[in-house]
């Protein structure tokens, strides 16, 4: 069988993480990182206690505390998906400045015990969304419309999602 083709990473400057040294299987841990979304004007979050989750070849996905995320932007969708490490998620969607994003929020409220730390936060698409930020920086979304990663400027790639990445 033939084995998957794996990018030589990309140099790692001062500051960065490369995400070929995050572990597989994936782990959540909590940030200081500030994480903030804004949408037609309307903050839909801005956390200072946020978690994110690292899978090798993945950009971080940010995962915020309820009590940080105004919530009554999000209205449950029946979609939900199964992650082999977190378990079965559920998704919201959002609505604000005459916007609604399906299913572009979701969560785990009963995550598998590793990814305890994250049960009932929020995690949010940032493709469809005006600004997502990190520590001020707007980021670039993952490529691929699937994974709901955030490339900042603390990250070396390639990343997962791109054309031909599938196998990575």
């Amino acid at each position: 069988m033939r084995q998957p083709h794996h990018p030589e990473p990309d140099p790692v400057l001062p500051g960065q993480e490369s995400v070929w040294d995050y572990p597989r299987p994936a782990i959540a841990e909590p940030t200081k990182r500030r994480i903030q979304i804004i949408h037609r004007g309307i903050v839909l979050a801005d956390s200072g206690a946020a978690w994110r989750t690292l899978e090798t070849s993945h950009p971080p996905t940010y995962y915020i505390p309820a009590a940080d995320v105004a919530t009554e932007h999000l209205t449950p969708n029946p979609r939900k998906s199964l992650c082999e490490w977190k378990g079965q998620a559920r998704y919201f969607d959002i609505t604000a400045g005459g916007d609604c994003i399906a299913a572009g929020a979701w969560c785990y409220p009963s995550p598998t015990p590793e990814f305890a730390g994250i049960r009932d936060f929020l995690a949010f698409y940032p493709d469809p969304l005006d600004q997502c930020l990190v520590d001020g920086e707007q980021i670039t979304p993952q490529p691929g419309q699937f994974y709901g990663g955030w490339i900042s400027q603390y990250e070396a790639g390639p990343f997962k999602g791109g054309e031909g990445s599938r196998f990575w």
